[in-house]
């Protein structure tokens, strides 16, 4: 059971380069001002640390926890042909909930507090983010393999997960996961992003991610994958499209003219040699929303968001052979401002009156040490080990790096994953 909400009075943290007092009342934070006093608050001792924005994975896969290290050092197609795909075919709902649970473990202790899923058994995984207190918004990964039939039970299934949806806690919200162009009919995509429209919801899948996918694309419809959407009339404002490594300067026009938000996931971009020059800066300058994501943890191969900011940062800069592109301030932003455009949550800033989602990060630390500039050390020298506290939604979920249940959590976690493998 996580902890129930509370008063929380975060005393003498640096903010903004300042030194303030934070107050929390319910899930809000309800004042920032010097010398708050509050004698009925939880007191949290901010000296030293540095009150952030929650981070915002906006693409993974949580329960492939269970696969970490399991397959490693294959090509995409090969590796979810062969490894992922029939074992996934074999995963219970206890597998998914504790894998789920182990993802919601490991991004509470790197200071993730809302994260963009797409999985399979989508209520194990609301389960989890129930029982650790994150806050999630959740797909279900959707395959037809241009199959009329399966696409008909695919709209079903939809239908049955939306409706259900109302049954979660506000903390969880509901998506479209259809797979990839490769995996799931043109039909099915498009009646899929008439239904996210129809009921103001996102739609998330993977696009343009390998050179393959692109041949693929080219092959079976004569068009690269983003044309290809834009011609079915899949482009939206409700799409978020992850990886779209491989695009040219008409398809980013594409993407920002029809409002389609992007997520870059560096690790298994590179764990898979999918590719690496990927367009940040120009999708940016389109007007395209770029948020970061550490993707499943089988092909990143950890929920690490400081370290795939490190990742997103040094790969812009050296395939482009420029040292001043995408600093530490863009890369922070696209780990939480950017989170929230994408999802339009209200969260991704620490202001009066938004809710409390807020880390402390701990600057009593060798590679945090000088701190001549915060945000450069909490880039490129640091990782989730920096983070102390973690507050969701007002909740305390994790204090001097202590989360409650951790030790039964990660047991119940390795049983599940070996047994699956054994299966």
């Amino acid at each position: 059971m996580i902890l129930q909400r509370n008063m929380i009075l975060i005393k003498s943290v640096e903010l903004n380069g300042l030194t303030t007092d934070i107050l929390i009342a319910g899930n809000r934070i309800t004042r920032i001002a010097p010398q708050i006093e509050q004698p009925d608050a939880t007191l949290i001792d901010g000296r030293r640390k540095v009150a952030l924005p929650g981070f915002m994975n906006m693409h993974t896969h949580s329960a492939m926890t269970l696969f970490r290290g399991f397959g490693d050092d294959m090509p995409l197609m090969p590796w979810l042909e062969q490894k992922i795909w029939p074992n996934e075919a074999k995963l219970t709902y206890d597998d998914v909930y504790w894998g789920a649970r182990l993802a919601c473990l490991e991004m509470i202790r790197s200071g993730t507090t809302t994260f963009f899923d797409m999985y399979h058994k989508l209520d194990a995984t609301a389960h989890a983010v129930e029982d650790t207190g994150l806050r999630a918004i959740l797909s279900e990964a959707c395959f037809d393999h241009f199959n009329p039939e399966t696409a008909a039970k695919s709209k079903r299934n939809i239908t049955e997960r939306f409706k259900a949806a109302s049954a979660y806690s506000e903390r969880i919200g509901f998506a479209l996961g259809p797979h990839a162009i490769y995996t799931v009919s043109g039909e099915l995509l498009r009646w899929s992003i008439d239904f996210a429209t129809d009921h103001g919801v996102l739609m998330q899948m993977h696009l343009a991610e390998t050179e393959t996918e692109t041949q693929w694309s080219i092959e079976h419809t004569g068009l690269t994958p983003v044309r290809y959407l834009r011609s079915i009339g899949v482009l939206s404002p409700r799409l978020v499209v992850a990886h779209v490594l491989h695009v040219d300067d008409e398809e980013i026009r594409m993407l920002a003219d029809n409002g389609v938000k992007v997520v870059h996931n560096p690790a298994s971009n590179m764990k898979l040699a999918s590719g690496y020059r990927f367009k940040f800066k120009e999708m940016r300058e389109a007007g395209v929303t770029v948020a970061l994501g550490t993707d499943g943890c089988a092909s990143s191969n950890n929920l690490d968001m400081i370290e795939v900011m490190k990742l997103a940062s040094l790969l812009g800069k050296v395939w482009r052979g420029d040292t001043e592109a995408l600093g530490g301030e863009e890369m922070l932003r696209a780990a939480t401002v950017a989170g929230a455009e994408l999802t339009g949550l209200d969260v991704g800033v620490i202001a009066e009156g938004r809710p409390a989602d807020i880390i402390l990060i701990d600057l009593r630390r060798p590679e945090l040490t000088p701190n001549h500039n915060f945000v450069s050390n909490l880039v490129f020298s640091a990782n989730g080990s920096c983070v102390d506290t973690v507050i969701c939604d007002g909740r305390l979920l994790m204090q001097g790096r202590k989360v409650e249940n951790e030790d039964e959590t990660m047991e119940h976690a390795a049983e599940a994953a070996y047994n699956l493998i054994r299966r």
